[in-house]
């Protein structure tokens, strides 16, 4: 999929601190588009600020509902952009609509993008053996000038560890990267990235899923058609039944189905009463006002 470009747009609103905020699913996400998202992060980062990005999705709300240390990882959260269609239709059902759909997998090309045209050193870690490697590679090709200051893919468990842990924080304070892709998945990556945090204060970490297995061409991305009208689930369960059936059929979508039937009710509710005025129920003093003026004494 061609990767989405900065909008001056973006760049303003980032400067100007203006964050609408729209909560859908019981989270709350920032209304914002692709570009006004890197735009904010370009700005903060010139200012030497540095943050954490988070792509809500379903599963990532189902998940919110149920667990308070989950629920606190997200809301902690500099930018939260939601990553999946449901949110975006609830969103409009409530009549707080937010722009777009945003991915994990849609920000490694944008930022990379505005990382290469500013001078901003990436880094990238999560993933299998050799797939940082390869993702970093297609990123260098897109974008000449890009620089990749490290990949680190970390062996399984790692983070169950406090030996773990450290190892790679030594290497990314090695790096001193300004934006880091976390590709570990929900919620181990964001729980790594609250971790790093402190350590980086001037840099952004990114939450971003399977975005380096897409970018690396490991994994393949569903059509964009797909992507738009909010089947991607389709296509991953299609390609991955064993790994991914009970998640997206008995958890996200019974959950998706009740939070949209929620939304529009709400919805029908809301128009019921803004249909209902005072002209259509005549008040008994608006009565009386009649038989007054008629000239006949009312009852």
């Amino acid at each position: 999929m061609a990767p989405r470009t900065q909008t001056r747009e973006g760049a303003a609103l980032a400067i100007n601190g203006s964050r609408p905020r729209v909560k859908v699913a019981g989270v709350e996400v920032d209304a914002l588009t692709e570009g006004e998202v890197v735009g904010h992060v370009v700005a903060a980062l010139a200012r030497g600020e540095g943050g954490h990005v988070v792509t809500p999705n379903v599963d990532i709300c189902r998940a919110c509902s149920r667990d308070p240390e989950v629920r606190a990882l997200v809301a902690g959260a500099d930018l939260a952009v939601p990553d999946g269609m449901p949110l975006v239709w609830a969103s409009r059902l409530l009549g707080t609509p937010v722009p777009e759909r945003i991915t994990g997998a849609d920000l490694i090309w944008s930022l990379s993008e505005a990382a290469a045209s500013n001078d901003l050193p990436v880094y990238l870690l999560g993933g299998p053996p050799g797939v940082a490697v390869r993702a970093s590679e297609v990123l260098a090709d897109r974008y000449p000038g890009l620089h990749v200051a490290g990949v680190v893919s970390p062996p399984h468990g790692f983070d169950t560890s406090e030996e773990g842990v450290m190892a790679v924080r030594e290497v990314l304070l090695a790096a001193r990267p300004r934006l880091v892709f976390v590709g570990l998945g929900f919620p181990k990556q964001d729980r790594l990235i609250a971790a790093l945090r402190a350590d980086l204060p001037g840099a952004w970490f990114v939450g971003c899923g399977s975005a380096i297995a897409f970018t690396a061409g490991s994994v393949r991305r569903a059509p964009e058609w797909m992507q738009r009208s909010g089947l991607e689930w389709l296509f991953r369960l299609a390609a991955e039944p064993g790994r991914l059936a009970r998640r997206y059929l008995v958890d996200d979508l019974p959950f998706a189905l009740r939070l949209l039937t929620v939304c529009l009710l709400k919805r029908l509710i809301k128009s019921d009463r803004e249909r209902v005025t005072p002209s259509s129920h005549p008040s008994r003093t608006h009565g009386r006002r009649s038989a007054d003026s008629s000239g006949r004494p009312g009852r």
